[in-house]
């Protein structure tokens, strides 16, 4: 691949389909790149992790990476197969001067891509280097070295991880539930396998063979077709609850002991209520489109509420500067601040959602009846011409709401609210609505798609 394609340099990673988008050629130069790049912002580094999931051209790409950061002659710190929080993990508990997974995370199997972190785990985004490292790809101003680097390998990184995040949870408070858990075929089913080593239970396992093919299902669990087997499964086993995990298992999806998906909004409500109950009024962050289960939750709990754009190196750069304790977002990411970074932190996510089950003393149902106050439309996608003339529309048109601009546009009113906002990657609107009935849900979805699509203005 001669010419760098612009367009697999998204907002928070790099992604693309492998062999016409992303190829060998492409990960040599990114690895390159990258090393230039973690060179000027500090010339003192020398050890750069990599990993990679188990997409079928996830070796040849890594291998391609490896040797574009050795040419430039930073060392590589190889933790092997991993999932993205067990690489961020890496990256900041052993203090390396930064990193680079080679994943396309939910995407269908022709696609893979890289995501990439400073120190502690600090994302690199749009916001923070994606721009520049694209960039050196283009001009081809790599650093030059007269000495290659070395390549070590760090072992045993998940048994660390569960070691350090388990430090401070009180098993013994846990249930042992039964839990139907679907890791699609992806990297989930190591991490899984790692926790529930330490946290008694009564597991059934689904696609925990690690196959790039995703023989069952993608690995996306927002699309409902993926977690059919899911719900059938829990419902058939008399289950507690399932749960079903992304591609490179940064995202985690309940579904209670009746088949019923759980709502990310209502999860991030009670991890906010979870993380302020031992940390009170500390800075907890959450997404435009998170909705007001969890802003009710955090302002009645007196914590301070920080809204966030969307986007996993976004909320954590936000994180960062506000030293917030929780963030998370709609997509189902959820983030921690331990002594050693701030990001995706499953093994803490499943122990303390499992501990408050445990004390609930309820059904998975009955715990998370009372959270369902709202009635939300899910994300929807429109395809307009003038995506900022869509933007212009609503505002005008709603200008006697409460509006914030933080991510697109937020109006608030009292019995409902919006966020309309438009894709980094693609001519779309998306439009988030909830409200106090059902009924108003739908009334005000498609008023508002008519103010998108300037049918109405």
């Amino acid at each position: 691949m001669e010419k760098i394609n612009e367009g697999v340099f998204k907002a928070y990673d790099l992604r693309g389909i492998y062999s016409t988008e992303i190829d060998e050629d492409f990960a040599y130069k990114l690895g390159r790149a990258y090393a230039t790049f973690v060179l000027e912002k500090n010339p003192e580094s020398k050890n750069i992790v990599l990993s990679s999931d188990m997409r079928l051209s996830s070796p040849s790409l890594r291998k391609e990476v490896e040797r574009g950061l050795l040419d430039s002659g930073v060392n590589v710190v190889d933790i092997g197969l991993s999932s993205t929080p067990t690489f961020y993990f890496a990256v900041a508990y052993y203090g390396y001067d930064a990193g680079i997974q080679v994943s396309a995370s939910h995407n269908p199997k022709s696609y893979n891509g890289f995501k990439m972190v400073l120190q502690a785990g600090y994302p690199v985004s749009k916001n923070t280097g994606i721009i520049r490292i694209k960039d050196i790809m283009i001009s081809g101003s790599f650093v030059e070295s007269q000495a290659k680097g070395i390549i070590y390998k760090e072992e045993n990184v998940l048994e660390d991880l569960a070691s350090e995040q388990l430090a401070n949870i009180d098993i013994g408070k846990i249930k042992k539930f039964k839990i139907v858990i679907d890791a699609s075929s992806a990297m989930g089913s190591l991490d899984m396998d790692e926790f529930f080593k330490y946290v008694p239970a009564d597991v059934i396992r689904l696609n925990f063979d690690l196959d790039g093919s995703f023989p069952s299902h993608e690995a996306d669990p927002m699309k409902d077709e993926n977690v059919e087997l899911l719900k059938k499964e829990v419902v058939d086993n008399k289950a507690d609850f399932g749960i079903s995990i992304d591609g490179d298992a940064d995202r985690y999806f309940f579904i209670d002991e009746k088949g019923e998906r759980l709502d990310q909004n209502i999860l991030h409500a009670i991890m906010a209520k979870i993380a302020l109950k031992t940390n009170p009024e500390a800075p907890v962050c959450y997404d435009v489109r998170s909705g007001k289960t969890c802003s009710d939750i955090i302002e009645s709990m007196k914590g301070e509420g920080i809204l966030t754009p969307v986007g996993h190196s976004l909320i954590k750069e936000i994180m960062l500067e506000n030293d917030a304790y929780y963030g998370g977002e709609s997509s189902g990411h959820y983030y921690f601040k331990e002594h050693y970074g701030t990001f995706e932190m499953p093994f803490l996510l499943m122990a303390k959602f499992m501990q408050f089950l445990s004390s609930e003393e309820k059904t998975f149902s009955e715990m998370v009846g009372p959270y369902k106050k709202y009635f939300s439309s899910g994300e929807i996608n429109r395809e307009v011409e003038d995506q900022k003339a869509a933007l212009e529309r609503v505002k005008e048109k709603y200008k006697d709401g409460k509006i914030l601009e933080v991510d697109g546009i937020s109006v608030e009113y009292p019995d409902y609210w919006f966020n309309v906002r438009t894709s980094n990657t693609e001519p779309l609107v998306r439009l988030n609505l909830e409200s106090k009935s059902p009924e108003l849900t739908e009334e005000r979805v498609e008023e508002v798609l008519r103010v998108i699509e300037g049918v109405i203005g």
